[in-house]
This record gives structure tokens, C-alpha cells and sequence, in this order.
């Protein structure tokens, strides 16, 4: 028996009442009365920007306008005509060091709190935290309410890793100063597809 299993062993022989687990069934979360407006407010509190995508527009072109600076950027998405590294191809997560821009895609937003639940799509996952600026595509009419009916989506590819992101990386934690980027993108960029 190893030590974990030592140690929990002789908690639970000293249990001294036992209790039922309480029926969550019943647990609803909070809802909006329209929650894409929610989540835009909220992606925005936490740092983020959002913009909605008209039908027909050049996702590649916006992206360039928003980041005109841009040298690296990293995507495996078909409709990303711009990427100039493939997180499919490259032969380790070190060789996406020094991207400018990441573009990945949602599967789905929360309300509640703005984040957006991101499966690994690509090889290397290392793009949705080492590029400098992240940009999401998200489809606008896959929001739902709260963290209740996320959990409830969540679904794993091949890869069997998947998180939630929501805004930029940020920290207060040394001397109370707010640093940006601190472990993950600087900016993230919400793109609502139609």
C-alpha cells in the first residue's frame, strides 16, 4: 500500500458519522435574460475585447487591422489564410516562442463569468497561452447562461485536454502592481462569428 493510500486509509476508519451526499438535481445557476449581452459585458470587465463578425466578413483582414504589427501568427484553422506557424507541424511547443497572435476557436461561451471553454485542437496546446495576443473565433449563438450548463458541455477530442479561458493572464500578486500577460496572452480578443 502506498503512503497516499496508507494515509486515507486510517481517515477513513476514523469516520465517525457518515452523511448522505444532497441532491444537486434540483441546483439551477443564475440566467440572463439575454446572455450574449452578459457574456460581452463580462469578457470585457475581465479584460477582454469583443467583436461581432458580420456575415461575410474576412476574419483574416480583421485580424491584420487588429494587430497590424503582427510578424508570428500561429493557427491551425483552415480559414486562417494569415498564419504564418501551423501548432500541427512544428516540431515542439519551444518553436511557437515569439508569436505575435494565436488564433484559436471556442467551443463555447459562459455568461456568467466570460470565459470560453477551449479544447485542444491542435499539437501543440502551447499556442493558447505563449502568444503574445490570443483570438478567439466563437460562434455568437453558442452562449450559454452559467457554469451549470458548462460543465454539462464539456465534451474531450483525441487529445483529452481541454480549459476554460477567460480574458487575458493577469496577476496583482507582487508589490499590488497589475501585470498583463503574466502567464498567458497580454490581450485575448473575442471574434463572434455569426
Amino acid at each position: 500500500m502506498s503512503k497516499k493510500e496508507d494515509i486515507l486509509s486510517k481517515y477513513r476508519k476514523n469516520i465517525q458519522q457518515k452523511f448522505d451526499m444532497p441532491d444537486l438535481s434540483d441546483i439551477k445557476g443564475i440566467t440572463y435574460p439575454d446572455p450574449l449581452v452578459q457574456f460581452i459585458s463580462m469578457s470585457e470587465t475581465v479584460g477582454g475585447k469583443v467583436l461581432e463578425v458580420e456575415p461575410g466578413q474576412d476574419i483574416n483582414a480583421l485580424v491584420k487591422e487588429l494587430y497590424p504589427d503582427a510578424k508570428e501568427i500561429a493557427s491551425n484553422l483552415p480559414e486562417i489564410t494569415i498564419a504564418t506557424r501551423n501548432p500541427d507541424t512544428i516540431g515542439s511547443p519551444q518553436a511557437l516562442n515569439g508569436t505575435d497572435v494565436g488564433i484559436i476557436k471556442g467551443d463555447f461561451g459562459v455568461a456568467e463569468n466570460g470565459c470560453i471553454w477551449v479544447p485542444q485542437q491542435m499539437e501543440e496546446k502551447a499556442v493558447c497561452f505563449i502568444s503574445e495576443n490570443l483570438v478567439i473565433l466563437l460562434k455568437k449563438s453558442e452562449i450559454v447562461n452559467n457554469m451549470h450548463e458548462a460543465y454539462k458541455r464539456i465534451r474531450f477530442n483525441d487529445y483529452g485536454y481541454g480549459s476554460f479561458i477567460s480574458g487575458p493572464s493577469k496577476t496583482a500578486d507582487i508589490a499590488q502592481v497589475l501585470v498583463m500577460g503574466a502567464q498567458a496572452a497580454r490581450s485575448v480578443t473575442v471574434l463572434l462569428m455569426p
